[in-house]
């Protein structure tokens, strides 16, 4: 059955024994964990964690029957600083590292933009060199995970690089590795020009990567007077989570649902109707 999980650093505190406890708050299974804003002390730069440290806050959740079904270590492989790519590589590669020291297995990152620390749309996104420089950066990437024993999850999103299922499947192909996980977030593959295409694109990305599937971002948004998509509180906007569930469900029963941008007074709302929604599809 369904797992419940949410980004370390939404839960608004730090460190493994209040991120623990928050947990335990909520009833949920774990974190999406990203070390450098989970923690007290870590930095966005290579060998800013000990082996000691990550073993430290596996301990901690294994002592609480928590886990971690991804590790965030999120760069843009396309940025227009290359010292900015190589730091972000360094950073994933160290991750790679220690991810079993943390209690897991797959680190991931999405596919970057040209328009660099916005993350946003840049016409040269959707350009061959742009695929071809992301095919050679997480090819790079799991080769070195492939010597750790680990997974690389690949997350595509409408203003990156892999801007769709299809191009994102391009590039999981091309790369040819057996350890590249999908991290499968719906909202990140919408705008206001496709928005009515939503069960589409979820039956299509279902489809296309099956149980290859590591993890599914919850999300929910509104729609604005121009058209545009807000991200709001799970289960306060436009998502049809019955409908969105009872279709996971079919291909992958043991899904990891992790809430990514839900935090505050929005989490104890969101947890409860995703599970009444569980329950009810059940």
């Amino acid at each position: 059955m369904f797992k419940l999980f949410i980004r370390a650093h939404d839960l608004g505190v730090k460190n493994e024994e209040n991120i623990s406890a928050k947990l335990n708050e909520f009833g949920l299974d774990g974190v999406q964990l990203v070390a450098y804003k989970a923690l007290d002390g870590v930095a966005y730069a290579p060998a800013s964690v000990t082996t000691e440290r990550a073993e430290s806050f596996s301990d901690c959740f294994k002592r609480n029957g928590k886990s971690v079904p991804l590790i965030g270590a999120y760069f843009n492989p396309v940025h227009p600083n290359e010292e900015k790519i190589l730091n972000g590589i360094a950073v994933f590669k160290d991750y790679l590292t220690l991810c079993h020291s943390f209690g897991g297995n797959i680190v991931g990152s999405e596919t970057g933009s040209y328009n660099g620390d916005k993350w946003t749309y840049h016409p040269q996104n959707r350009t061959d060199e742009a695929l071809k420089k992301v095919i050679e950066t997480f090819s790079e990437l799991c080769d070195f995970a492939k010597e750790q024993n680990a997974f690389v999850g690949m997350e595509g999103a409408f203003g990156h690089v892999c801007y769709d299922v299809k191009t994102l499947d391009c590039a999981v192909k091309s790369i040819g590795a057996d350890n590249i996980k999908i991290i499968f977030d719906l909202y990140n593959y919408l705008d206001k020009s496709n928005i009515d295409k939503m069960y589409d694109i979820l039956a299509e990305g279902l489809q296309t990567f099956g149980d290859r599937i590591c993890v599914f971002h919850i999300k929910d948004c509104v729609i604005g007077e121009d058209g545009s998509l807000k991200q709001c509180g799970v289960g306060k906007g436009i998502f049809d989570y019955s409908k969105i569930l009872s279709e996971i469900i079919k291909v992958c029963p043991d899904a990891n649902l992790v809430f990514e941008g839900t935090t505050g007074e929005d989490i104890p709302y969101a947890v409860s109707y995703i599970k009444e929604t569980i329950k009810n599809i059940s």
